[in-house]
């Protein structure tokens, strides 16, 4: 039988610690969610691996040090709203959950929304909601959120997200840039998200994150 939780130290130890992640509650929350029930079946094996994981659909979940490392630049505070999009089937979500007061998460296909929200539910994870809808759009109604974080890599954040953003509030996402690409977080100012390099990483680009062409006369 698979020792999952041994799996989960090393994973810390090996992956996220050694990546400047110092933060109690980030270390806390990766020591204290179980990965493997968030990934497709056929991944379980896979699911502490150092890469990222296809999930299908020309998605994946992001890598450990990855997400752990954009978690710990937006500086989550326990009585924030997060707003997760493309959450696959939830893992990021949980742990979103426990470092926040609670988390509206967006997932593009039904079937992984429901069976996200069953899994969220199934591990004890009572503050959090997902939703079915266009990840491109967010969750406008349920906003404005102190903290936004796109699962996957973008060639631009569309001005429907960086609106449902609260002043003062952050965003990270993966900028699809080159051969590999880059995490910026942004700092909503006086109405304006500012970008600041944040590391590199990598990961395919979401879909209606594309860049969007511009024609001119």
């Amino acid at each position: 039988m698979t020792d999952y939780t041994a799996r989960r130290t090393m994973m810390v130890d090996t992956q996220v610690r050694p990546s400047d992640v110092t933060k109690f509650p980030i270390i806390d929350a990766m020591l204290s969610v179980p990965r493997e029930p968030f990934v497709p079946d056929r991944l379980r094996e896979a699911a502490y691996i150092g890469e990222n994981l296809d999930i299908g659909g020309d998605r994946v979940l992001l890598e450990p040090r990855t997400l752990a490392k954009m978690l710990d630049a937006l500086d989550i505070q326990p009585n924030e709203v997060s707003l997760d999009i493309a959450c696959g089937l939830g893992y990021s979500t949980a742990l979103l959950a426990h470092l926040c007061d609670f988390v509206v998460a967006v997932e593009d296909d039904a079937g992984r929304a429901e069976e996200a929200q069953a899994l969220l539910s199934e591990h004890g994870v009572d503050n959090a909601a997902v939703m079915h809808g266009t990840l491109s759009e967010g969750a406008a109604k349920s906003g404005p959120y102190d903290v936004i974080i796109i699962q996957g890599g973008v060639a631009e954040v569309p001005a429907a997200l960086e609106d449902q953003l609260r002043e003062g509030g952050r965003i990270a996402c993966v900028f699809a840039e080159g051969t590999l690409g880059v995490v910026r977080i942004g700092y909503k100012i006086d109405g304006v998200v500012n970008w600041r390099f944040s590391f590199n990483a990598g990961a395919p680009v979401l879909p209606g994150f594309e860049k969007q062409d511009v024609f001119a006369l």
